[in-house]
């Protein structure tokens, strides 16, 4: 059994559910501090994990890594994610204008500023927005921070339309902020694209970066490699939305026929990409083409 991840999925239920540690180990027929063990991925009973696995609402096998995990929360996913990224060695992003974990830090400074302003808008509402807002930041910073403490090869296949969206609208475009929050917004998804633009035509180490060359994918996925396993995950929530609005259902899984499949597309959709001084060219000219 993967106990260290099982313990994984824990942790992220009980922050995507927002139960209190007593709450849970309650359910579980624990007390805390097995419940805090469990989580960092002590042995544990089977029968307490049949009972997790009715808690999480999952069959005991996907529970074991052999099914796929759904999180209808965007922090619960972003949790989960941080934990398989901890041990990830290559990153393949298919899909969106941006890769987060190579974004600059100016990049997290104006998310929470946007998901602040947005907060504040929320009337009664207000003082849980920003409390979700601060814990989704909390868990993508401490992603940011794993990658480049162990920088994990990333190649990230972006869109055309994506980039066009991003730079039109700015980080966050479905939070409801005051027109000079909204241009700031902007301002700091050009300079992100620049960016990319600039690590297209450098092509550093560890880090690769094309536009998709035709259309648009029907769905944005990720595929994470390391040692011991393949983990394919498909996630609906933008990473730059407020978390309580955002509805869907991400699904993460070690199934090998799903990675396979995805594999397989991505591998086509990487060999027909537009790389190298020619994608940041292009990139280049829809900056040109957003600011005129």
């Amino acid at each position: 059994m993967r106990f260290n991840e099982i313990g994984q999925q824990l942790r992220a239920y009980r922050m995507e559910s927002g139960l209190k540690a007593e709450e849970i180990s309650a359910r579980l027929g624990v007390s805390r501090a097995a419940l805090y063990r469990y989580e960092k991925g002590e042995v544990i009973k089977l029968d307490t994990v049949n009972r997790l696995a009715e808690l999480l609402k999952i069959s005991p096998l996907t529970l074991l890594g052999i099914g796929v995990e759904y999180y209808a929360k965007p922090v619960g996913y972003a949790e989960r994610l941080r934990q398989i990224e901890e041990t990830a060695d290559q990153i393949l992003q298919v899909f969106g204008p941006i890769c987060y974990l190579i974004t600059s830090d100016q990049y997290d400074a104006a998310l929470a500023q946007m998901l602040e302003g947005y907060a504040e808008s929320m009337g009664a509402d207000k003082l849980a927005a920003h409390a979700a807002a601060e814990q989704l930041m909390g868990v993508m910073i401490a992603r940011k921070q794993m990658y480049q403490a162990r920088k994990p090869s990333i190649i990230g296949i972006l869109t055309v339309a994506s980039i066009q969206k991003f730079l039109n609208e700015g980080i966050a475009p479905t939070a409801n902020v005051p027109d000079k929050l909204r241009a700031l917004a902007r301002e700091a998804a050009r300079r992100e694209v620049e960016l990319i633009a600039n690590l297209m035509e450098s092509e550093p180490i560890g880090l690769q970066l094309g536009l998709m060359a035709h259309g648009e994918p029907n769905g944005p996925f990720t595929l994470l490699r390391s040692r011991e396993r393949a983990t394919l995950a498909i996630n609906p929530f933008p990473a730059d939305s407020p978390p309580n609005i955002q509805s869907g259902v991400a699904m993460i899984t070690g199934a090998e026929d799903a990675v396979a499949a995805h594999q397989r597309v991505s591998e086509l959709t990487w060999r027909e990409a537009v790389k190298g001084t020619a994608a940041a060219e292009r990139v280049r000219a829809l900056i040109a083409a957003a600011r005129g």
